[in-house]
C-alpha cells in the first residue's frame, strides 16, 4: 500500500481557509484517486495534526502546505511525527521555492489584473528563520524571471523586513509607480488580507486550489518517498 499523504496546513481563524485547503486536496485526490489523502492542522483548525496521525496506520508522508523552511517545518512537524510512534513517517519539503509554485503565483497575478512591466511585491507571512527568508527571496527571483525580469521584492506581514507598505514605498522611490502584490499564501487569512490591503494596484488572491499547486503537493510526496527508498538502500548496502 502507498503511504498516506498527510497534508499539513497551518490553520487560520479565517473561516475561508479550511475550505480553500480542502479544495486543494480535492484536486490532489483527482490527480491520484487511489492515494489516501488526509489533512492535519498545526493549530486553530480541526483536525489537528496529532489527531489526524492517530487515525492513520502503516506509514505516512507529511507534506507541509507551507512555502518555506521555518520553525513549523523544522520543529513542529518532526515533533508530531515522533509522537506518532505507531507510524513510519517521512516529512516532505515545503512547497516553496519551486517552478510550479511560481506558475501559480503568475496566474493569480494575471487574474488580479497585473500588466507587463509593473513591479511586484511578493507578500509572505514572515519568519525569524533565515532559511525561510532565503526561500521567499528565491521565490521572488524565480517570479521575476517568469514575469520577464520585472522587479519583484519579497516583503512580510510580520517578524521580518521589509513590510509590504515599506516595499511599495521603496519601489516607488526607484521609479516603479505601477506595483502589484502577489499573495505568497496557500489560503486566505489575516496576514493575506492585511498584505492585500496594502497594495496600491492589483492584489492577487492566495494560491488556493490552483492546479499547479496540487501537482506540487504530489511532487513533494513522491520526492520524499524516493529519498526514503534511497536511504533504505544505502542502509542495506552498509549492513
Amino acid at each position: 500500500m502507498q503511504p498516506t499523504l498527510v497534508a499539513v496546513a497551518h490553520g487560520s481563524r479565517d473561516p475561508r481557509a479550511p475550505h480553500a485547503v480542502e479544495a486543494l486536496l480535492d484536486r490532489v485526490r483527482e490527480l491520484r484517486p487511489r492515494l489516501d489523502v488526509r489533512l492535519g492542522h498545526i493549530e486553530l483548525n480541526r483536525p489537528l495534526l496529532g489527531d489526524a496521525l492517530r487515525e492513520v496506520s502503516g506509514s505516512a508522508v507529511l507534506v507541509p502546505l507551507l512555502l518555506g523552511r521555518g520553525h513549523h517545518v523544522k520543529r513542529d512537524l518532526p515533533a508530531s511525527a515522533a509522537r506518532a510512534a505507531h507510524l513510519r513517517t517521512r516529512i516532505a519539503a515545503p512547497l516553496g521555492p519551486h517552478p510550479l509554485l511560481v506558475e501559480a503565483l503568475y496566474d493569480r497575478l494575471l487574474e488580479a489584473g497585473w500588466t507587463p512591466g509593473a513591479a511586484v511585491v511578493l507578500a509572505a507571512a514572515g519568519s525569524r528563520d533565515s532559511d525561510s527568508a532565503a526561500d521567499t527571496r528565491r521565490s521572488a527571483a524565480l517570479l521575476s524571471e517568469r514575469l520577464g525580469g520585472v522587479a519583484v521584492v519579497a516583503a512580510y506581514a510580520c517578524a521580518a523586513a521589509p513590510t509590504v507598505p515599506d516595499a511599495v514605498r521603496a519601489l516607488a522611490a526607484r521609479g516603479h509607480h505601477r506595483v502589484a502584490v502577489a499573495s505568497y499564501f496557500t489560503a486566505p487569512g489575516r496576514f493575506a488580507t492585511q498584505c492585500a490591503a496594502a497594495a496600491p494596484g492589483p492584489a492577487a488572491a492566495p494560491l488556493g486550489a490552483h492546479p499547479a499547486l496540487a501537482r506540487l503537493v504530489l511532487r513533494r510526496y513522491d520526492a520524499a518517498l524516493a529519498a526514503s527508498v534511497a536511504g533504505d538502500q544505502r542502509e542495506l548496502a552498509t549492513a
